[in-house]
């Protein structure tokens, strides 16, 4: 079934709708995707633990360095 043919079956169910159940057909657009934010891991207790190990090695290899 393509989207013409599909278009063409509701508008003739809401017609029947209509003229048999005297109803209301209400219709509403369609709802946007939500956006996507990109996914950020945040650091472990041992990834702050390892990062302060790299700062101190670093500052103790500029010390001997001077």
């Amino acid at each position: 079934m393509t989207k013409d043919e599909l278009r063409a079956e509701l508008e003739r169910q809401e017609q029947r709708y209509k003229e048999v159940y005297g109803g209301e057909v209400t219709t509403y657009a369609a709802q946007p995707e939500p956006e996507r934010k990109p996914w950020r891991k945040r650091a472990t207790v041992q990834d702050q633990a390892f990062t302060q190990e790299l700062q101190k090695m670093e500052k103790e290899l500029k010390a001997e360095e001077h």
